[in-house]
């Protein structure tokens, strides 16, 4: 058992780290505070290759694998969740279409979305009564001659309103449960597809959360992600991967909530000496580094055995369901940490327990993550 990246690993860790460092950390309490979509930090993710981190380089990817890719989420989400949010989520678009498209719509989208020509990648999959119960969305699709018409509704849809390509689910037949769904590939501005208004956030305010309206949305029949009837296979898929772009993201999370945390331990003085030489307070950070390290070891193990081509369903929920729970309680404590200066924009912990806030219900709440893993581990 090797715990050290190996050198493409590594690299790609330290290009997002610095990348993080220069770029990002800078600008991040300003784009949060003014709601600001960073588009130029996510084109220079592009160029880095940092949005198709485990895509075929025959595709336009960087073909580094899914460790890189949980290594890189990591670091960015240390500097901005919000920003690793619109990183992750095009990452998850590209992954899908490069397992489930055809050559051509490989050609067609991956440079693309790789290179950041068009700026983001959407999955459309939750709508307005249909969250955690994926198998109940009523968006439709109606073959009409050499064309699929498209009608209905969904719900926060990261970068909805900036996506050159979103993957809409739809169904395609009465079947009842998640018979007769399927996945399409619909680009940024058809017509029809109308953008609803800008979710207004708790946290996360520098990502584009969006409502999104198909009125007789007309896509071509090659438009189909994978089988007709098939898409919820599709969806199962990229969720298990997404999955470990959230655990990713809350590890992160937790690394700058302890950073920020001990170098505040070390700097305030309360009875005349640092606040870190309380075992209170140290104790504390004791705990939000154990925190970190574990949830780090169960999500770069469920990306090492995506990354091996083995199962890792329940893994990937695992580092989901833990490391999102477990960033609720390092910010927290960071915050606490921080007494009255935690509660202000003044110091970063504040904008950390808002971001972090997401991560239990995005992409699965972690009611529906224990339900896979008990799924996984008793049958049924």
């Amino acid at each position: 058992m090797d715990f050290e990246p190996s050198e493409t690993q590594a690299a790609v860790a330290a290009a997002a780290r610095a990348f993080a460092a220069d770029r990002v950390t800078p600008v991040a309490a300003r784009n949060d505070r003014e709601g600001r979509f960073p588009e130029d930090l996510v084109r220079e993710l592009g160029a880095l290759g940092l949005l198709a981190v485990n895509v075929p380089a025959a595709w336009g990817g960087s073909e580094a694998g899914a460790v890189a890719y949980a290594l890189a989420v990591m670091e960015i989400a240390a500097a901005d969740c919000a920003l690793a949010t619109t990183m992750a989520v095009t990452n998850m678009v590209a992954e899908t279409i490069a397992r489930f498209g055809t050559p051509a719509q490989r050609e067609r989208c991956l440079p693309h979305l790789a290179s950041a020509e068009w700026v983001a990648g959407s999955f459309a999959l939750s709508e307005p009564h249909s969250g955690s119960d994926a198998a109940a969305l009523s968006t439709r699709a109606e073959r009409r001659g050499d064309r699929w018409v498209l009608n209905g509704a969904k719900q926060w849809i990261t970068s909805g309103d900036r996506a050159g390509v979103l993957v809409v689910w739809a169904r395609t037949d009465a079947s009842p449960g998640t018979r007769g769904i399927t996945a399409f590939l619909v680009e940024g501005g058809t017509p029809g597809l109308v953008v609803g208004r800008h979710e207004d956030k708790m946290g996360l305010r520098a990502s584009s959360t969006v409502s999104l309206t198909f009125e007789d949305c007309a896509v071509p029949l090659d438009a189909v992600l994978g089988e007709p009837g098939g898409g919820y296979k599709v969806a199962l898929a990229a969720l298990d991967g997404g999955r470990i772009g959230i655990a990713a993201q809350a590890t992160g999370t937790m690394r700058a909530a302890l950073e920020a945390s001990a170098r505040y331990a070390r700097d305030r003085r309360a009875f005349g000496r640092p606040i870190a030489d309380f075992q209170a307070i140290a104790f504390a950070i004791a705990d939000l580094r154990t925190l970190h390290d574990a949830a780090r070891l169960l999500t770069l193990r469920a990306a090492a055995l995506k990354e091996a081509g083995r199962r890792f369903t329940r893994e990937a929920s695992m580092a989901k369901l833990f490391a999102s729970e477990a960033a609720q309680k390092a910010v927290s404590q960071a915050v606490q940490i921080h007494g009255g200066y935690g509660y202000i924009d003044e110091f970063p912990v504040e904008r950390y327990f808002r971001d972090a806030r997401v991560q239990t219900i995005y992409e699965g709440t972690s009611e529906v993550q224990r339900l896979v893993i008990a799924r996984e581990l008793l049958g049924g």
